[in-house]
């Protein structure tokens, strides 16, 4: 429907541009954007912006779902609706499902869905068959088929296949990305003084650092392209600050929980803060937020991960690692960070619109005249509880189950 938004806060971190003015909107186009506009048509749908913000659609650099295979954790469509919930208007999709999307009849799919008025699915096609990180797929097939990039969305610890992948893909332009964890150690939370004091196995930044340091090197060697993923150690964010002053073309992201939460807030042992990569220690918490600012990681992904009740109602130290916040992760991160002044609202955007797109090489969301109209409307004052019902889904494993939350995507255009 036709709308006209008046008196609203207009964001665009491709342009810098944060103001006050009127959108108007026609036939799916962004037909005007100005100071004050004047409309005549007494059928528009008229949107009083009063302490609204409007900017273009949030990208989500990786999520799971759990179609195929897991449909009673979620299927596709509720994840667009959670998707749409949020303001995420497109959403890369990891391939690790059973079976993995590995195939180009896997990914038409996953392509199948991308509908008018929902959000869009942005398929990651698997790097190795099965995601099981032994065979590489048919990555020129899975370009042709129209997959956004290559990633398995789970650690690739034979050193040999990753040389061999980044060899391989040196004439494949479509983004490469890559998580860094060696699968052999076990622990449930960051070794550190809360492991130690909630009695929970300790997990070594090693685990990470060690393998994201034989990428960078590989990286350097090869010069292709990589995306570094689940960045969650200090010493990492150090790392990959030292390969981008060395020039190594690496980007790289952090989830939106590991800017959040930290060991210090497992207390409670809720088995939602069970993420992979546990959750850092509060000093990684702290390197994590600064490399976000001064560039060394370059956006926030959700990775987005649905479980059902009954496989999270269980200990903390058997929970699956996973939890959902694609409906969550504008709303906390604007409170946390926004509305205390650490960051301006144009740098939350980026760091969910701007960059996400950047990283995986898509058009860039903006808010033009003569385009089309991919943003959303988000009041940062409307409080709701978080509930199935209000989250749009079934299952509600997140630590803000049954908060209050405030901040509202009102109205999303795609």
């Amino acid at each position: 429907m036709d709308s006209w938004i008046r008196g609203v806060r207009i964001l665009d971190p491709l342009t810098q541009r944060d103001q006050v003015g009127d959108v108007l909107i026609r036939d799916r186009m962004i037909q005007a954007i100005g100071p004050s506009i004047e409309v005549l048509d007494d059928d528009i749908n008229e949107i009083d912006g009063q302490h609204c913000v409007v900017g273009p659609g949030l990208v989500d650099l990786y999520s799971q779902t759990g179609e195929p295979g897991h449909e009673a954790r979620e299927t596709l469509e509720q994840l667009l609706k959670s998707a749409a919930h949020g303001g995420f208007t497109q959403v890369g999709l990891l391939p690790s499902t059973t079976p993995a999307i590995d195939t180009p009849a896997q990914v038409a799919q996953r392509l199948a869905c991308n509908l008018p008025h929902r959000s869009q699915v942005r398929p990651w096609g698997a790097v190795t068959h099965d995601t099981q990180g032994d065979r590489l797929t048919d990555l020129m097939e899975l370009t042709a088929a129209g997959v956004v990039g290559f990633a398995d969305g789970k650690p690739l610890n034979n050193g040999r296949l990753v040389q061999r992948l980044l060899e391989y893909t040196q004439s494949l332009s479509l983004p490469l990305a890559l998580w860094p964890c060696d699968s052999s150690h076990t622990g449930v939370c960051r070794d550190g003084a809360d492991a130690i004091r909630l009695g929970l196995s300790p997990l070594s930044a090693t685990a990470e650092t060690k393998p994201l340091a034989a990428l960078l090197e590989d990286v350097e060697i090869s010069l292709r392209p990589t995306h570094v993923m689940r960045v969650s150690t200090a010493r990492s964010v150090a790392l990959i600050r030292d390969a981008k002053r060395r020039g190594l073309p690496i980007t790289a992201s952090v989830t939106w929980l590991h800017l959040l939460v930290s060991t210090a807030g497992l207390d409670n042992y809720a088995p939602s803060l069970r993420l992979a990569p546990p959750l850092g220690t509060p000093e990684d918490q702290a390197a994590l937020i600064g490399g976000l600012e001064d560039g060394t990681l370059d956006a926030i992904a959700v990775d987005h991960c649905a479980y059902t009740y009954e496989e999270k109602a269980v200990p903390f130290s058997i929970a699956p690692p996973g939890a959902i916040g694609l409906q969550l992760a504008l709303p906390i991160l604007w409170q946390t960070f926004v509305a205390t002044h650490r960051w301006t609202a144009l740098q939350l955007w980026s760091y969910l619109s701007l960059k996400p797109a950047q990283c995986l090489g898509i058009q860039t969301p903006t808010l033009h005249v003569n385009t089309p109209a991919n943003l959303i409307l988000f009041d940062p004052q409307h409080p709701w509880v978080a509930t199935s019902e209000t989250l749009g889904c079934h299952v509600i494993n997140t630590s803000y189950a049954h908060q209050t939350i405030q901040g509202y995507v009102k109205h999303i255009w795609i």
